[in-house]
Parts: C-alpha cells; sequence; structure tokens
C-alpha cells in the first residue's frame, strides 16, 4: 500500500496566479480514490516536525522573523505570498510530511508527498512560492538520524532550476543534486548544482527522455545514492503557461516511469514531490500528476 501525504489547504486567500494551481491538491487525492489507486487508508496528515530539524537547513535569524511575519516587503514579494499564520502552519506541515515520507520510503520502497517540492527555498530567504525546502530538511534529517543513509540524490525534474537546493548543498558531499531544467526559465540567476541540465525552449519528448535515459543510470552508477528524492513537477508540458518546453502527457509518465523503475532495480527509496504545474486547464495539471501516482502503485504496490 502506498503512503501518501497529505496537507489540508488553508484558509487565506492567494495571489491569483497561484490560486487555480492550488486546485490540484485537492483534486489529485479525490481522482486517485475514484480510480481506486489508492484507498483512504493510503494517506496521513503529516505533523510538523520539532524546529530543531528545520535550523538544521535554515538560518534562526530567517526562520523566527518568518514565524512572527517579520519579512521585510521585498522579502515577502520574492516569496509571492501574502504572510498569514496559516501559510507558516501548512508549509511547516508540508516538510513534515516530507520527512515522514523519508522514513516510510525506508521501510516500503517508496512514499510520495501531496505538495512539497519547495526547491527555491535557500538557508536565509524564500523565492518563488518557496518558504522552507522541505526535500533539503528531510535530506539533512536522514544524514542526521539514518546511519544507513550515507549519500541522498535529489533528483529534481521540474522545469525549474532548483536554485535554493544547489545552493543549499553546495558544500556537502554526501548529497548530490541533479536539476534537468528549462535554460531561459525561472530564476534568472542559477545557482550550480552537482549537475545542470539546460534545456532549449520546445524541448520534445524525445529528446527529453533520451538525455534522461543517458544521464540518470549513469549518475546511479557514480553516485552510488542509499536514498533518492524525487521532484515530479508537471510544468515541463507543452501545455504550461510557465514552463516553455515541449512535453506530452505521455512523455511527462514515461518520464516518471523511467525514474521510478531505476530506483526500484536499484532498490532505493525513493521520496516523490509534486512540484510545479500550471497548465491551463486543470485537468491537465491532476492527470500529469495522478500518472506519477499510478506508476508508483504499479511499480511499488
Amino acid at each position: 500500500m502506498l503512503s501518501i501525504a497529505w496537507a489540508p489547504l488553508y484558509a487565506h486567500p492567494l495571489p491569483e496566479n497561484h490560486r487555480f494551481p492550488m486546485l490540484k491538491y485537492e483534486l489529485l487525492p479525490e481522482q486517485l480514490l475514484r480510480e481506486g489507486i489508492v484507498s483512504e487508508a493510503s494517506f496521513f496528515v503529516p505533523t510538523p516536525p520539532p524546529e530543531a530539524e528545520i535550523l538544521r537547513t535554515h538560518a534562526v535569524a530567517y526562520y523566527q522573523r518568518l514565524l512572527a511575519g517579520q519579512l521585510t516587503r521585498q522579502e515577502e514579494r520574492a516569496t509571492g505570498f501574502p504572510w498569514s499564520e496559516q501559510l507558516i502552519e501548512r508549509e511547516v506541515t508540508i516538510l513534515g510530511g516530507t520527512i515522514e515520507c523519508a522514513l516510510r520510503a525506508l521501510q516500503h520502497g517508496i512514499a510520495l508527498n501531496i505538495a512539497g517540492g519547495t526547491h527555491h527555498a535557500f538557508a536565509d530567504r524564500g523565492e518563488g512560492f518557496c518558504l522552507l525546502n522541505d526535500q533539503a530538511i528531510a535530506a539533512n534529517y536522514l544524514l542526521a538520524h539514518e546511519p544507513g543513509v550515507g549519500k541522498i540524490l535529489i533528483v529534481d525534474l521540474d522545469v525549474h532550476q532548483g536554485n535554493g537546493t544547489a545552493a543549499l548543498f553546495r558544500h556537502q558531499p554526501r548529497v548530490f543534486t541533479f536539476s534537468m531544467h528549462g535554460a531561459r526559465n525561472y530564476p534568472h540567476r542559477k545557482e550550480q548544482s552537482d549537475l545542470d541540465l539546460p534545456l532549449a525552449d520546445g524541448t520534445d519528448d524525445a529528446t527529453y527522455l533520451r538525455l534522461l535515459g543517458d544521464t540518470l543510470p549513469r549518475l546511479l552508477d557514480e553516485v552510488q545514492p542509499d536514498f533518492v528524492f524525487y521532484l515530479a513537477g508537471v510544468d515541463v508540458l507543452a501545455t504550461d503557461k510557465l514552463g516553455h518546453l515541449g512535453l506530452t502527457r505521455e512523455g511527462c509518465r514515461q518520464r516518471d516511469q523511467l525514474v521510478l523503475r531505476l530506483c526500484q532495480q536499484h532498490r532505493l527509496p525513493v521520496v516523490v514531490c509534486m512540484g510545479g504545474g500550471y497548465s491551463v486547464r486543470i485537468a491537465d495539471i491532476v492527470e500529469a500528476h495522478a500518472n506519477t501516482f499510478r506508476l508508483a502503485a504499479e511499480l511499488f504496490g
């Protein structure tokens, strides 16, 4: 049975450009249940972790100001969110879900978070709808508490570079960061991951899958990770308003299949977080994300 973290939406007004894609967090569980891919028992509501676990990754001063609502107007604009206590509560709950998913993946091979992938959050600041970096926090948690996890691979296939994640682990040899993203997309100032693969606008299924298929198996052999975090953003779709790549839903599904099958074949525990998705039709977003969960159930169920 799959383990899926799900944090209910908070009651707080959101910017117009983010309100629509937030619907996926409610619609996706409904879709999975309707199809019988999962049952109610698959879902768990995560709990916030101890503050000390967050502060392994984020600066004390930044986190305290975030909790107190003391970000400057410029800092708040950079996050894209109007501050509220509910917003911070949900953000902390989501990252708690990624930690809990990591522990469940160690037991069952895979766990998924219906949220997460907040890869634009740095140690001392948030950007791009990301306040706290959930996969980085969970990676540091595993390194601190799980002796069997000595090396972690972060596979970031969101259309945007994981700049916060790259910066956080720049000097951490136990975490290898791999980001495959749109070359001309946000963020305009890229950080340096351990491996970056920038893609031209309009990159199609065949080109994308060939590049990923040539790269990821080699990385698994070279890095020899004990654990994988996978950021499965569906903003790579040609229908995405912000993505600029040219993948079809089938190409996106084959991408997920490639990653998850390799993790299964190498017996690597993997946590999957949803990341971005901003297609014009909400059905395109939900269906592409649902494919990730269908494959997880098929391969690990």
